[in-house]
């Protein structure tokens, strides 16, 4: 037997179907579905470490929508399907199990930073994706592509109040970006925020070294 998400409408629906083939563009370790309370936050890695000793930042990308009320789950998933119900989705029959699913924004405490206008960041976006394109050689393997892209995004970008440059790939590739804006930035404990009006790009830092508090990965209430 299948299992489906309900969603509030068949609006939300596409919309989550939206942001969900976006994220497969980019990444194969698939959307972190949460919801509780009448509300679902899709979550997806534009950029994460692959390994102990990778110091590539985690770039995260969230969209918050509405869902049923009764509607209660946490699951990374692949992908998802439409169904007869124009306002059900359904579920793959497994789910995965990403890295950086292990960890998550905080609830709150965010203090405002600054704002970065969104054609800023766009502009940052494109000269990212055009210096991937001119540093890739043919035939490059998947490790040496990776690395090259890790470079790249995750290098800090002065016109982007020093973030890793991977906040504008993330803010692109998943469609926030959408005319004249001015984002705010906040910042709590080691997590920066970019709260676009479609939806909210986090970046977390380098893995520091020594031991440091465990974190709960509950659903995050609108990052308030």
């Amino acid at each position: 037997m299948s299992h489906h998400l309900l969603l509030a409408d068949p609006e939300t629906s596409k919309d989550v179907l939206t942001f969900v083939g976006r994220a497969s563009r980019i990444t194969d370790e698939g959307v972190r579905l949460q919801a509780a309370g009448g509300v679902l936050a899709l979550t997806t890695a534009a950029l994460a470490p692959h390994g102990l000793f990778d110091q590539t930042p985690t770039v995260l990308a969230m969209r918050i929508v509405h869902a049923d009320p009764e509607l209660e789950c946490d699951i990374v998933v692949a992908e998802l399907r439409a169904a007869d119900d124009p306002r059900r989705l359904t579920l793959p029959d497994t789910g995965l199990s990403p890295a950086w699913a292990g960890i998550a924004p905080p609830r709150r405490g965010w203090e405002h930073l600054t704002t970065i206008p969104a054609s800023v960041i766009a502009q940052r976006a494109q000269w990212g994706i055009s210096a991937v394109a001119r540093g890739a050689t043919p035939g490059a393997g998947e490790e040496a592509v990776r690395a090259l892209r890790a470079a790249i995004w995750g290098e800090p970008d002065a016109d982007l109040s020093h973030l890793p440059r991977g906040v504008a790939f993330a803010a692109d590739a998943l469609g926030f970006i959408s005319g004249e804006e001015d984002v705010p930035v906040t910042r709590s404990g080691r997590w920066t925020r970019l709260a676009f009006r479609r939806g909210h790009v986090l970046a977390r830092g380098p893995v520091a070294s020594g031991l440091t508090a465990v974190r709960g990965t509950g659903l995050p209430d609108a990052l308030a």
